[in-house]
C-alpha cells in the first residue's frame, strides 16, 4: 500500500513533517479501532455495543471508596483555600494517600488499590466535582507519573519504586521543555551512555512538570543516540530515565508560577546538568521512550477528561437551581427560551461526555488494540464541551455566578486550560483527521497510483499502466466501486447496528445513516483538494469535526440504550432528564456535522487566508519588545519584553521569577 508522505506535490518540510509524526506514532496496529472504521462507512458494532460494564467485584470496591472520598470532599478539603492561596496543603497530599486514591491504580502487590481504568476515572470525576486542582494533580501523578513505570518498569523497578509512589511519593513527568508541547518528538534534553555504560548522562531542561518541586521520583523523556537494527546507523531516538530530586546535577529551579486556573497545581522547572542516571533506571528498551510517553498520555487525556465532566457537572446544576429561584420580570429564568436552551444543551452535553469518557476508558480495560484516535477525541469532546457547558452555567447565573466565592467562577478558569494541556484541541482535530483516515487515504492512492491520470508521466506510460493495473482483479475490486461513488456520487451500502431496544432502532438507522454519509463526503473532499489537503487544516479539522460527533453519537447512543434496559420501569427525574438528554444530543451532533459539510463548501477560507497573512505581515512590522515574546524562540529569544511580577506571588525556593 502506498504510503501518504509519497503523495506527489507535497513540499519537502510537509514530507518531513508527516514522516516525524508517523516515526511519533509507531506502526500501525493490524486491527482497525472503532473510529478508524467510521472513515471508511463502517461500524464496528462489537467495539461500542453493548456499552462497556464494569466488574461488579470492582465496581462495589469502587463504590466504597467514592463514599469515603466524597464524605472528605464535602466536610474538609480546602477548595477555596488551594485556589486562593495557589497551593495544596502537605495534608490534604497525605489525606489522599491515606484514603488510597493517590495509589488506587497500582496493582495490590505493591501497595496500591489495583483498580482498573474506568474506576480511577470515576474517582478523578468526583474530585473534578469539588477541586480541578487536586483532580489535575492526582491524575498527573497516576497517569502519566506512575503509569510510565507500571506499563514499561521491569519487576525490579516496579518492587522498589510503585511501593513509594502508592503510599508516600508524588511522580512527575518530564516531556514538555522551553522550546517544546504538542511537538514531543522534538526534545532537546539528551542522555549519553557514561564511558563504563553504567550510567546515563542527563544534559537539558523541562518545564511544565506538574508536582515536580514536590515528587520523589520524575520520569525524564531524553534524545537519545540509538543504533537502527534494520540500517546498522545511528538515528535520534527517546528514551525514558527516571530521576529522583537528590541526583547531582538536578536544579528545580522554579517551582511553580502564578496561573489563571487549577492554581493549586505546581508546575517545576528542571535543570539538569551532567545528571549521572544508572542504567537501571531506564524504563523499557532505549529508544523507546516516546512510545512510553504516547500510552500514558491515552490514559492522561481520558483523566483529564474526567475532571472536566466533574466540575461540567456541578455547573450544569448549580446553573439550572439557578435558573429555578432566580427571577426577573416577576418570573423565573427558567421561564424563559432562550435559558431553556441553555439548560437543555448542559444536559445533553454531560450525558454525552458521560458517554464518551466511560466508552473509552471500558476500550482501556479491556486493552483493545487501536484506541489511540478514540482517546484523542475523548479529549478533544470532553474539554470543549465542558467549556461550553461551563460558558453556558455562568451566562445563567449572570454578574453572581463570576464571584470568587461561588464555586462556578473557578471551575470557570480552570476549565480553560483543558483545551491547551494533552494536546492543543487544533492539533487533536488534525491528528483525528490524519491518524483516523490514514489507511483509507493511502487505499485511495494506492488506487490513483494505479489506474488515475497521472500529470508526471507521458500519454504512452499513462495508457501503458492504466491497462496493465485495469487487469488485475485485486485492484478493481478497490478501484470499481471508489470510481462509481467519486464519479457518479453513489455511496457503498449502510452499516447496521442490530444490539439496540426496539425503542431506539429509528436513531440506530439515523447513525448509521450519518456514518455513510461521512465517509462520502471524506472521500470527496480527499479528490477535490488532492495533495494540497494536507496542509488544509482548517479543511481537515471540518472532517475531523465530523468524526469527533459520530464517535459521541455511538458512544452516547450505546450508553442510552444500557440505562433504557437498566431503567425499563424508572420514573424518576434523573432518569427522564437523562433520557430527554441524550435524545437531545443526537441532534446536536446532527447539526454539527451538517454544519461541517456547509463548511467544506460554504466558507470564509478564500478571504481568511489572505487575512491572516495582512495580519501576520503587520505584526512583522512591530518592535518585538513591546510584546511577550517565546523565551525559547529561534528567531527572536531575549528581544520581547521583561514581564512585571512585582505584584504576582513567588514561590519559595524560586530562583526563576522573570519571563
Amino acid at each position: 500500500m502506498p504510503d501518504i508522505k509519497n503523495i506527489k506535490g507535497i513540499s519537502d518540510a510537509d514530507r518531513k513533517l508527516i514522516e516525524d509524526a508517523e516515526a511519533l506514532i509507531g506502526p500501525e496496529p493490524a486491527t482497525m479501532g472503532f473510529v478508524k472504521n467510521l472513515f471508511w462507512g463502517n461500524l464496528r458494532e462489537d467495539l461500542a455495543f453493548p456499552y462497556p460494564q464494569s466488574d461488579a467485584k470492582e465496581q462495589a470496591e469502587c463504590d466504597q471508596l467514592l463514599a469515603r472520598l466524597d464524605e472528605y470532599l464535602r466536610n474538609e478539603h480546602p477548595s477555596v483555600h488551594i485556589d486562593q492561596e495557589q497551593e495544596i496543603p502537605d495534608w490534604v497530599i497525605k489525606k489522599l494517600f491515606d484514603l488510597g486514591v493517590l495509589g488506587m491504580t497500582i496493582p495490590r502487590e505493591y501497595g496500591g488499590l489495583g483498580l482498573g481504568i474506568t474506576s480511577y476515572n470515576r474517582v478523578l470525576e468526583r474530585i473534578g466535582q469539588s477541586c480541578g486542582s487536586t483532580a489535575v494533580m492526582v491524575s498527573a501523578h497516576q497517569s502519566i507519573g506512575c503509569k510510565a513505570v507500571m506499563l514499561s518498569g521491569t519487576p525490579e523497578q516496579k518492587k522498589i519504586w510503585l511501593p513509594k509512589l502508592a503510599k508516600e511519593w508524588l511522580s512527575a513527568f518530564c516531556l514538555s521543555e522551553p522550546d517544546v508541547g504538542c511537538d514531543a518528538g522534538g526534545q532537546r534534553t539528551t542522555c549519553v551512555k557514561s564511558a563504563d555504560g553504567e550510567h546515563y548522562i542527563l544534559n537539558g531542561e523541562k518545564k511544565w512538570a506538574t508536582s515536580g518541586a514536590l515528587s520523589g521520583m520524575f520520569t525524564v523523556m531524553a534524545r537519545q543516540k540509538v543504533v537502527n537494527p534494520k540500517t546498522g546507523k545511528e538515528e535520534d531516538r527517546i528514551s525514558a530515565l527516571v530521576c529522583t530530586p537528590d541526583m547531582p546535577g538536578i536544579d528545580i529551579f522554579s517551582k511553580n508560577r502564578s496561573k489563571c486556573g487549577i492554581r493549586g497545581t505546581w508546575q517545576a522547572r528542571i535543570r539538569f546538568k551532567d545528571v549521572k542516571v544508572p542504567k537501571f533506571n531506564l524504563l523499557g528498551q532505549e529508544g523507546r521512550g516516546l512510545n512510553i510517553a504516547l500510552s500514558c498520555l491515552n490514559y492522561g487525556r481520558c483523566t483529564l477528561s474526567a475532571g472536566m465532566l466533574g466540575g461540567a457537572r456541578t455547573v450544569r446544576d448549580a446553573a439550572t437551581k439557578w435558573s429555578r429561584t432566580r427571577f426577573q420580570f416577576e418570573r423565573p429564568l427558567s421561564d424563559f427560551e432562550l435559558v431553556q436552551a441553555r439548560l437543555a444543551n448542559m444536559a445533553a452535553l454531560c450525558y454525552a461526555m458521560d458517554s464518551v469518557l466511560y466508552m473509552t476508558t471500558g476500550m482501556l480495560d479491556r486493552h483493545d488494540e487501536d484506541i489511540m484516535v478514540e482517546t484523542a477525541i475523548c479529549k478533544v469532546f470532553c474539554s470543549e464541551m465542558g467549556w461550553r457547558v461551563v460558558n453556558d452555567g455562568l451566562q445563567i447565573m449572570g454578574g453572581e455566578g463570576y464571584m470568587t466565592e461561588n464555586e462556578v467562577e473557578r471551575i470557570f478558569r480552570d476549565s480553560r486550560i483543558n483545551l491547551v494541556v494533552e494536546g492543543a484541541n487544533e492539533v487533536m482535530l488534525s491528528f483525528v483527521w490524519a491518524y483516523g483516515g490514514k489507511k483509507l487515504l493511502e487505499s485511495m492512492l494506492g488506487v490513483q497510483n494505479a489506474v488515475g491520470w497521472s500529470k508526471d508521466e507521458g500519454l504512452g506510460a499513462n495508457l501503458a499502466r492504466i491497462a496493465r493495473n485495469m487487469t488485475n482483479p485485486t485492484i478493481m475490486r478497490a478501484a470499481i466501486p471508489l470510481g462509481i461513488e467519486l464519479f457518479l456520487g453513489v455511496r457503498r451500502g449502510v452499516p447496521v447496528i442490530r444490539k439496540v431496544g426496539d425503542s431506539l432502532r429509528g436513531e440506530a438507522e439515523r447513525l448509521c445513516q450519518a456514518v455513510r454519509e461521512f465517509s462520502h463526503q471524506y472521500k470527496q473532499t480527499c479528490r477535490i483538494y488532492e495533495e494540497k489537503l494536507v496542509t488544509r487544516q482548517a479543511v481537515q479539522a471540518r472532517l475531523a469535526e465530523c468524526a469527533v460527533y459520530l464517535h459521541a453519537w455511538a458512544c452516547t447512543l450505546s450508553k442510552l440504550d444500557r440505562d433504557l434496559r437498566l431503567n425499563a420501569d424508572a420514573g424518576d427525574a434523573e432518569f427522564a432528564r437523562d433520557k430527554a438528554a441524550a435524545l437531545h444530543f443526537f441532534d446536536i451532533a446532527e447539526k454539527g456535522i451538517h454544519a461541517q459539510y456547509r463548511a467544506l463548501l460554504e466558507n470564509t477560507d478564500d478571504t481568511m487566508l489572505p487575512a491572516a497573512a495582512a495580519a501576520i505581515a503587520h505584526s512583522d512590522t512591530l518592535p518585538n519588545a513591546g510584546f511577550s515574546i517565546p523565551e525559547s524562540s529561534p528567531v527572536a529569544k531575549g528581544t520581547g519584553k521583561v514581564l512585571k511580577q512585582d505584584a504576582i506571588k513567588q514561590f519559595p525556593g524560586d530562583k526563576y521569577a522573570k519571563v
